[in-house]
């Protein structure tokens, strides 16, 4: 096996598990997007007559295959083989035979893995929003059991003016529709065809259609020129861990309610069993584990999201290695940010708040005398709020 890029000069083991990074393990669930991007590939080298139909009907049945045996554990990326690139072209021309050498016409790793990140990307994105549109569905189904329970509005953590679970539920719902909002909008910038800018100088010399592999890939728009998609390195990206962290804190915002609530001194809600755990010494505690990590997740998506915006802030054009450092953060963002939103609707499922539980100080009601000293005596508000100030003065 030999990788893409060798001439036949030696390296050092050192220097391949340096520049090889993660790319073995992280690569793995590039696998489908990367052969889906290739039989693109071929089938466009076909079209053009840069290659012959009985290449590419080769090339395309040995991809499928390798998918296939993927799935089916009978490979795996190894550090060996660097990333998924070469571990695929490499099992395809053992396969196949001198066809699968002709795959790579008109091609770097360049545009390659940028094509593969995208198509993974743009279905991340879709899939995420979904799933917080679950989340909504828990969050109103909430609020349809127990919306009416009135509990107190805190500004400052202290009593603040009347409030209701219904109320509650829906200021978070309408942060989480503006994160589906997000994702969506991430999607369209996500949605441009990289394939065929090569190095990110394009392909002279050779005629190269484009437009038919942004058809076949269903992307919206042709990445051009073609300068523009090593540019482009790090933002879509970032536009999506920019979202998922917006996201990750309303749930940890939502979290950090809960934990309050479910404290003894609170005691306003109650959750299911099985989302809690217990402890090593004190028999009767029911520690709320999962939302003290949904929490601290917002931080770890957060420092992703400065982490890849960081290794692209100071790049010069064209393409750098440092740019493979992208995809650690990146899908340490998205996994979590799976995680959470799926834990959080579980764990609402299973909540209930308890009404017997709730009590509100007298004085969260001060504001609403004020007002009606306004409308039913014609009081100025400056004059009603003094006047029902010096009440709660005492």
């Amino acid at each position: 096996m030999s990788r893409l890029w060798e001439k036949g000069l030696p390296l050092d083991e050192r220097v391949l598990r340096y520049t090889a990074g993660e790319d073995h393990l992280l690569d793995a669930r590039l696998v489908s997007y990367d052969v889906r991007g290739s039989i693109a590939h071929a089938e466009m080298l076909a079209a053009t007559n840069l290659i012959s139909d009985e290449d590419c009907t080769a090339i395309c049945d040995g991809l499928k295959a390798l998918e296939q045996s993927f799935e089916n554990g009978d490979w795996h990326i190894s550090l060996e083989d660097e990333d998924v690139h070469t571990a695929i072209e490499s099992r395809l021309t053992e396969n196949i035979g001198p066809a699968g050498g002709r795959l790579h016409l008109g091609r770097s790793r360049n545009d390659q893995v940028l094509t593969a990140l995208r198509l993974y990307l743009r279905d991340t994105a879709l899939d995420l929003a979904k799933r917080v549109e679950g989340l909504r569905a828990s969050i109103a189904d909430l609020a349809n059991r127990q919306g009416d329970v009135e509990i107190p509005g805190y500004t400052h953590m202290q009593h603040a003016m009347p409030s209701s679970v219904d109320l509650w539920c829906g200021g978070f719902d309408e942060g989480f529709a503006d994160a589906v909002a997000g994702l969506k909008a991430v999607h369209k910038r996500i949605n441009k065809n990289p394939l065929g800018s090569a190095a990110g100088y394009g392909t002279p010399g050779l005629p190269l259609d484009r437009e038919l592999t942004t058809a076949k890939l269903e992307f919206d728009t042709t990445q051009s020129p073609v300068t523009a998609a090593q540019l482009s390195r790090g933002k879509a990206e970032s536009a999506l861990l920019f979202e998922i962290a917006l996201m990750m804190q309303d749930l940890s915002r939502m979290a950090s309610d809960l934990l309050m609530f479910y404290t003894q001194e609170f005691a306003y809600v109650s959750l299911a069993p099985e989302v809690t755990t217990g402890s090593s010494i004190m028999p009767q505690k029911r520690n709320p584990d999962v939302l003290e990590l949904l929490r601290a997740s917002s931080a770890t998506t957060q420092a992703c999201l400065d982490e890849a915006l960081m290794i692209t802030a100071k790049l010069p054009s064209g393409y750098h290695r440092d740019l493979q450092r992208l995809k650690s953060p990146v899908f340490r963002s998205i996994d979590l940010a799976i995680d959470s939103v799926d834990i959080m609707a579980y764990v609402l499922e299973g909540l209930a708040f308890l009404p017997e539980n709730i009590t509100m100080d007298e004085g969260i009601f001060a504001t609403a005398e004020a007002y009606r000293l306004v409308t039913e005596e014609g009081m100025p508000f400056r004059e009603a709020y003094r006047k029902v100030a010096e009440r709660y003065a005492k």
